[in-house]
């Protein structure tokens, strides 16, 4: 099992640098940041998870500029996004982004990607929020290309460009492991499309998301690509748990690290790391 940790790294929390050094410290594996631009004021599309959205959400840093920081302050820690939400960004921006990241890290970019919730946050993006799953792959194999081919160009529905040259290239071969985020009903047919592995939350019944990992390992196998990981989101400490999803198709496990000030963040994250050692 690997271990990971995942969190708003916003202005009101500790610098991102400072809390990648303490996770990599403390012998995690990874760590994930997600991503918002902004939060429209009007609050029109509801928090899925229900209630008033926490206030962190319109105060993350830029993931790639977090990531950078952690990058430049530790050695071995995996650097993820989760989630990049790539249906509101450039393509070739983007892709020159993590391949950067990776570079400069030396081939240490998860790269987890998601279409989004907030739809007023899309539309102010221009990304119409009916069209983000094809906007979302499109974006992420245009991206694929710039990465694997010196002479790039991508003919789509909603990208498009003829030749490019675009470096630098990503030290991990073919590019960084895409992570596709999600629990909605066709998630598992966008990782077996695009993707490298499946990024859900660990929301709702764990039965029925055991159910779904483990299918997706096998259809992944029926498709001749064999096994497909997944890395688990907002992940269970029990031990019985944990190893019922690591049976189903779970490798890696990243544990959510609520919001806070700098000492409470490190006394959580201490919290966090006995849990591992104990199992």
């Amino acid at each position: 099992m690997r271990f990971g940790i995942g969190c708003f790294a916003t202005d009101e929390g500790p610098n991102p640098a400072d809390l990648a050094r303490l996770v990599e410290e403390r012998g995690f594996e990874s760590i994930f940041f997600t991503e918002h631009t902004h939060i429209p004021a009007s609050r029109d599309t509801p928090w899925p998870v229900g209630g008033e959205l926490p206030r962190e959400y319109a105060r993350t840093y830029d993931p790639m500029v977090a990531l950078t920081a952690a990058a430049g302050v530790t050695e071995k820690l995996l650097l993820g996004t989760a989630v990049c939400l790539v249906a509101q960004r450039d393509p070739i921006l983007t892709a020159k982004e993590v391949a950067s990241i990776d570079r400069l890290s030396g081939g240490r970019v998860l790269f987890g990607v998601g279409a989004g919730w907030n739809e007023e946050e899309m539309r102010d993006h221009g990304t119409d929020p009916s069209r983000r799953f094809g906007i979302m792959r499109e974006r992420v194999e245009a991206m694929r290309a710039i990465w694997t081919q010196d002479e790039a160009s991508y003919h789509g529905d909603h990208v498009e460009f003829d030749a490019v040259w675009c470096w630098p290239k990503p030290v991990q071969s073919p590019h960084p492991p895409v992570l596709v985020g999600g629990n909605g009903r066709g998630v598992l047919d966008r990782v077996l499309s695009y993707g490298n592995e499946w990024l859900p939350n660990r929301v709702g019944d764990d039965e029925k998301l055991l159910g779904r990992v483990a299918d997706l390992r096998a259809r992944g196998d029926e498709t001749g690509r064999g096994p497909i990981p997944t890395t688990l989101c907002n992940s269970p400490t029990e031990p019985e748990l944990l190893e019922r999803y690591s049976s189903a198709g779970v490798h890696r496990f990243v544990f959510w690290l609520r919001h806070g000030d700098a000492a409470e963040v490190e006394r959580r994250l201490d919290r966090l790391a006995d849990a591992v050692d104990g199992l």
